[in-house]
């Protein structure tokens, strides 16, 4: 049943007389031999996620503005399989067929974000109304289906407008961030969850570093600006929330987190590994609660400006900030409280020491075990290690798992009756044994509030184009039909079993 507007579900572990620190039991399962998952606290919240750049299509219509991804993706070698978003799954049209997908899943929630040129297409400035609307209907629809809204503010689609001035290397970007922000805030009524930013490492590192994502440049001095002012976007954000004064109404933020696994337990490789860890999943949430970014983060900005003799003793902060031209009193305004941290989580990180690597010394190693299309190893117990981190380090907030899922090669097959099925019963397998890696991680006392898998439907999957397939729905990209997989309903039944 939808819950009253913003109320997190509350639960209880569902193991009788448990409390913190309760041990896992038993052997980790692989993922193959779980196969039923259930005793999660009633009021849990299951969902799945999107996003839209990934899923809408309509690229030019309706008075929406170019962004940054439409057009990464038109230059020629961006995207691996040649493909762009122009269409996607179209569900900027069919959106009343996914809604109804939704309901047929059982999922109490569904996540997805507002494409910013939609509604802005400058990126500031007219409103497009017609834009706007549509994401109004969408959350009235979810209302009337009984399925929460959960809306993602920022999924990486910059208005191009912006990015011809500067981008997020701007401070000014962030300031534009937070007017889209409450002009959402204010019009989209009802929405009980929000969240400022999707990965905002990945953005940095993928966009502005390796340049694999868009806007696609190879710039780690930038980069370094772009974080903050990714950080300063997300603050500005939550104070405009808080202004609002949203009865029931929660913000937080979702960053990816990894598990780090050294191969050995080398004194050095250990440190590499514990290093990359906290630079990877501290250096969009550490200053959140300590106004101050992961000492491996300040060094690894060192590395990247100055090279290894910059990785000295001192106030790194100052003159880090110093050197950039940024305003350290920024770095107190982070401090600022979230009703909620979005974990995504997919795979763990294996590394090695190596003093030719690129990296510093740090080696990045295959998969050591069954692995996804995509190449991502399957480990779900980096999930309850993940999970148990976050608890630990940020006490007493809430965490919702806001994507978790996996890539594999599905295909269709036309069953005697004339009906089409997709049997993907590797990914079935890779949410079962998810699901039961959150429910380890309740037992030993993480609050954990809502699990969402990635993703309803196959999209639009970034430097990949249309190849790779997350989705608990097929899509035909040549006729846009829609087929529920195996996992589709693996996932309903495990929703089904746990009160949804």
């Amino acid at each position: 049943m939808f819950r009253a507007r913003g109320e997190l579900p509350r639960h209880r572990c569902p193991v009788p007389g448990c409390g913190r620190g309760h041990p896992a039991r038993g052997k980790r399962p692989k993922p193959s031999e779980v196969k039923d998952v259930a005793g999660l606290p009633e009021g849990f919240l299951w969902g799945v996620a999107t996003s839209a750049y990934q899923i809408e299509g309509a690229a030019a219509e309706d008075g929406r503005g170019p962004s940054i991804w439409d057009v990464f993706a038109h230059i020629p070698g961006k995207i691996a399989d040649g493909t762009v978003g122009d269409v996607a799954c179209d569900h900027y049209h069919r959106w009343e067929e996914d809604v109804n997908l939704l309901a047929e899943l059982g999922v109490r929630a569904y996540r997805f974000s507002v494409s910013w040129p939609r509604v802005l297409p400058e990126g500031k400035g007219a409103v497009n109304e017609r834009g706007l609307d549509f994401y109004r209907r969408l959350v009235e629809a979810l209302h009337s289906r009984g399925i929460a809204p959960v809306v993602t503010v920022y999924h990486w689609d910059l208005p191009f407008a912006l990015y011809e001035k500067g981008g997020w290397a701007e401070r000014d970007t962030a300031k534009y961030f937070a007017e889209y922000a409450h002009l959402l805030f204010r019009r989209l009524e009802g929405v009980p969850y929000w969240i400022t930013l999707n990965e905002p490492f990945v953005a940095t590192v993928l966009g502005y570093v390796t340049g694999e994502h868009a806007p696609g440049e190879q710039d780690p001095r930038k980069a370094v600006r772009v974080a903050h002012h990714f950080l300063l976007g997300h603050t500005l954000a939550v104070r405009a929330f808080r202004d609002e004064h949203l009865t029931g109404s929660r913000i937080g933020i979702t960053n990816l987190m990894t598990r780090v696994l050294p191969a050995g337990e080398d004194r050095e490789v250990v440190g590499f590994a514990y290093a990359f860890e906290r630079l990877h999943n501290g250096l969009f949430v550490d200053p959140l609660f300590t106004g101050h970014y992961p000492r491996e983060a300040l060094l690894a900005f060192a590395r990247i400006l100055w090279g290894e003799e910059g990785a000295r003793d001192g106030d790194l902060e100052a003159y880090l900030y110093a050197q950039l031209e940024l305003p350290l009193e920024d770095l107190e305004t982070f401090r600022q409280p979230v009703d909620f941290l979005g974990v995504n989580y997919y795979s763990p990180t294996r590394v090695a020491f190596n003093p030719a690597s690129p990296f510093g010394g740090l080696e990045f190693l295959p998969p050591a075990g069954e692995a996804t299309a995509m190449g991502w190893e399957v480990y779900p117990q980096g999930l309850t290690e993940v999970l148990l981190e976050v608890h630990s380090r940020y006490p007493g907030v809430p965490i919702l798992v806001t994507e978790n899922g996996a890539a594999y090669d599905d295909t269709p097959e036309v069953l005697p009756d004339g009906t089409k099925r997709v049997a993907d019963e590797a990914r079935a397998n890779y949410i079962r044994a998810h699901v039961e890696a959150v429910r380890r991680a309740l037992e030993r006392g993480v609050d954990v509030r809502g699990y969402f898998v990635w993703s309803l439907l196959d999209n639009f999957e970034w430097a990949h184009g249309l190849s790779k397939r997350f989705g608990l729905v097929y899509v035909d990209y040549a006729t846009l039909e829609r087929i529920p997989k195996t996992s589709f309903f693996a996932y309903r039944e495990i929703v089904q079993a746990n009160g949804g």
